[in-house]
């Protein structure tokens, strides 16, 4: 029998598995979250499965997301991103992921003893907060807790950070569970939560 899955989900097989195993569940690693945001941010004005398709290739691209390496690209190293046909060669995106990165190692490298997961946990109190709607229609492109996120952000030197990115982002990494409640991973996350 066929899974119930939110309704943006189509049936490219990719997609259902970001979806199933990926979409919604909570990410704590700071790392993992700063790569999550760079990714978001390279979704702008185009569809999720595009940069979902790309993802091995900008984690290959971009030294697995590791900000300390990332933050030390130069000149040099932006022209050779410009011609991976692997990523989305787009000048402003790829500058934005090495903005970030040294806007991260200004803000939450070890040395500093700030934790980018805490930071970005504190916009929902550190819990996910859980929705309840019933279709995608409900669902909203943005949030003032995204909007919060996002002036905060562009504050730290991040960019490509807007409030409707920042919502994706706080969706994709389980800040919110946005799962529409007729998909199955829905009952699944309120089962665990008891």
């Amino acid at each position: 029998m066929e899974k119930q899955r939110c309704s943006w989900v189509g049936a490219d097989d990719l997609y259902q598995a970001y979806h199933d195993e990926v979409w919604g569940r909570p990410v704590f690693d700071s790392q993992e979250l700063f790569a999550k945001l760079c990714l978001d941010g390279q979704q702008a004005g185009l569809s999720w499965i595009t940069i979902l398709k790309k993802q091995h290739n900008y984690e290959a691209a971009f030294a697995n997301f590791d900000p300390a390496i990332i933050a030390k690209f130069d000149d040099d190293k932006v022209e050779e991103l410009l011609l991976n046909k692997g990523i989305v060669r787009n000048r402003l995106k790829v500058n934005s992921i090495i903005k970030n990165a040294r806007a991260y190692m200004t803000h939450f490298s070890d040395t500093q003893g700030d934790d980018f997961s805490r930071f970005i946990w504190s916009f929902v109190g550190g819990k996910p907060i859980v929705n309840k709607f019933n279709s995608m229609s409900e669902v909203p492109a943005q949030t003032p807790e995204s909007e919060a996120m996002s002036k905060a952000l562009k504050k730290l030197g991040f960019n490509f950070v807007g409030p409707t990115i920042c919502y994706a982002f706080m969706q994709a990494v389980g800040l919110v569970n946005d799962h529409t409640t007729d998909c199955f991973y829905y009952d699944l996350s309120e089962k665990r939560k008891s």
